[in-house]
């Protein structure tokens, strides 16, 4: 009994801090979107035309495209492999790019930094799909909060890493890409000892709360999304006040190991009476009836061996004619390729493209488009522009999830409205005047953007960048009064096509109505029954 306690004290601490060290590494993986921070170094030091600068962007993100094989790797591989892969592919790509711009090395032929840039890109879908494949099977019962926070982590990645090298390091590029090679790999390997795949919740008290600790994560995450905007906005602070900006970012991000040590404390202490009560009871019992149980059960072994030697092929038969080989439906876990022999799938797969691929096509390229502008600092925009995205997908996770246990709504319905504020957004950048200034196209429009163009994985987004190719190669030579115009038939384009996605959208939450509605039933049914059990 006693190793009993302990080992579910501990699987309940550990579970959550897996789920920790899952956090951690989601806010060290958005090391794609911080191309802009390092993009000029590359630039100047390889005497790379913008065109072929915008091809290197497109390399890194075609790593991103090839996460299909993180997520075929993950039906078959174990968590701590398949985070050992991206954070070596990390350690690599990163690293060699740290190599050539602190000019340690000579610069590489052009088609081998796009390889490494590429194993850059690749090396995150294998932390993201590790992470969320493992906490999502942990939290079955809180899906949306769960994917919230994460994601929203990685929105919040290239703000943290921004933030700190400006901080400790005046934003130096050499400096910056040697966080981006180091860190990552640190972090998956505490993520490697700690995230496990575990049982869900069984029973609603364990729902409502893992609910409880979720709001902590959220709470949180948005401390240090609003502290890391509020240090954006401080003009040329002094070297001591970065330091201490640093210590509190870092102590913020360790702060939800509070969660585990909580769950720790309060399974040690309901295991500790519950032991207490055990034992009360087991001296006021009559011995005698000890005997009698002991009696009984050493009569049935005999009974029930006899009958299951007739039973387990009856059983066994039963078994395969169920396990007849058949599609899952909607609501099940499916493969890579069950899901791709869906419609569902590819309804989704073009809804990504439209909207998810339009989206980070600008952010890829808003450090050259700030540069043309006249900043000699894009590290501002590119910070707030991760903050948002960060608000855009905690509350999309945490807003869905609500919605389907009050009315049943389907998720995909929320990414419709999410493609219609992105089309909206598109078109104000379209019209835009001339000499419109860079704070109004990152504060307003971006913030407008940026929080439900994060809703969705981004590995989509190489293909709407080559958009981008005919028009960012006159940037160099065009002065800022006519940048914009420059651009108005690509968001043009890029808001019809989020209308594209939102009819997408529409259709596809349609089409999983069923299962969503089914999914609410089953919980308010499981709600009442535990409230009439109270009673």
């Amino acid at each position: 009994m006693g190793f009993h306690q302990t080992s579910s004290i501990s699987f309940s601490a550990t579970k959550w801090l897996g789920f920790v060290t899952a956090v951690w590494v989601q806010a060290i993986s958005g090391n794609n979107y911080t191309f802009s921070n390092y993009s000029d170094a590359l630039k100047s030091l390889m005497n790379l035309t913008q065109l072929e600068l915008n091809n290197l962007s497109v390399a890194k993100d075609v790593g991103k495209a090839f996460g299909l094989l993180a997520g075929l790797a993950s039906d078959r591989l174990p968590t701590p492999v398949i985070l050992l892969i991206g954070s070596i592919e990390g350690l690599i790509g990163y690293g060699t790019q740290w190599l050539v711009v602190s000019g340690r090395i000579q610069p590489l032929p052009y088609w081998q930094m796009c390889i490494f840039l590429c194993l850059g890109g690749n090396s995150t879908t294998w932390m993201n799909t590790a992470v969320l494949v493992t906490c999502i099977r942990n939290f079955r019962r809180n899906r949306g909060p769960v994917s919230g926070i994460l994601k929203g982590y990685v929105g919040l990645s290239t703000a943290i890493f921004t933030d700190l090298c400006s901080a400790l390091f005046a934003d130096e590029p050499a400096k910056f890409l040697i966080m981006l090679a180091v860190i990552p790999f640190a972090v998956c390997l505490a993520a490697i000892v700690f995230l496990r795949e575990t049982a869900p919740a069984a029973t609603v008290e364990e729902e409502k709360e893992e609910s409880k600790y979720f709001n902590i994560f959220n709470t949180v995450a948005v401390i240090v999304a609003v502290y890391l905007m509020a240090y954006g906005f401080i003009p040329n602070p002094s070297h001591v006040f970065s330091l201490a900006f640093a210590v509190i970012l870092l102590v913020l991000l360790a702060s939800p190991l509070a969660v585990p040590v909580h769950a720790f404390i309060k399974s040690w202490t309901l295991n500790r009476f519950k032991n207490q009560a055990d034992v009360e009871r087991q001296i006021q019992e009559p011995l005698l009836r000890e005997e009698r149980a002991q009696e009984e059960i050493q009569e049935k072994p005999a009974e029930e061996s006899a009958s299951a030697v007739v039973e387990q092929p009856q059983a066994a038969e039963e078994k395969a004619a169920v396990e007849v080989k058949r599609r899952p439906a909607i609501g099940e876990d499916h493969t890579i390729f069950e899901a791709m022999c869906t419609l569902d799938f590819w309804i989704l797969f073009v809804s990504f493209l439209c909207g998810v691929g339009t989206g980070l096509a600008v952010m890829n390229n808003m450090g050259q488009i700030g540069l043309a502008l006249g900043y000699a600092d894009v590290s501002l925009f590119i910070s707030l522009t991760s903050i948002w995205g960060f608000f855009g997908r905690i509350v999309s996770g945490s807003v869905s999830e609500y919605y389907i246990k009050k009315a049943g709504i389907p998720r995909p319905l929320w990414n419709a409205a999410s493609q219609i504020l992105m089309a909206v957004g598109y078109i104000l950048m379209a019209v835009a005047l001339p000499g419109v200034a860079i704070h109004r196209f990152c504060s307003r429009r971006n913030l407008l953007r940026s929080p439900f163009s994060c809703l969705s994985p981004d590995s989509l987004r190489a293909i709407w960048s080559q958009v981008f190719r005919s028009n960012l190669q006159h940037l160099d030579s065009q002065s800022s009064s006519g940048l914009l115009p420059i651009f108005w038939l690509v968001f043009i384009i890029m808001a019809i096509a989020c209308v594209v996605g939102f009819g997408l959208d529409v259709l596809l939450g349609i089409r999983t109505k069923k299962i969503y509605n089914k999914i609410y039933m089953s919980r308010r049914s499981k709600k009442l029954a535990a409230a009439s059990n109270l009673k």
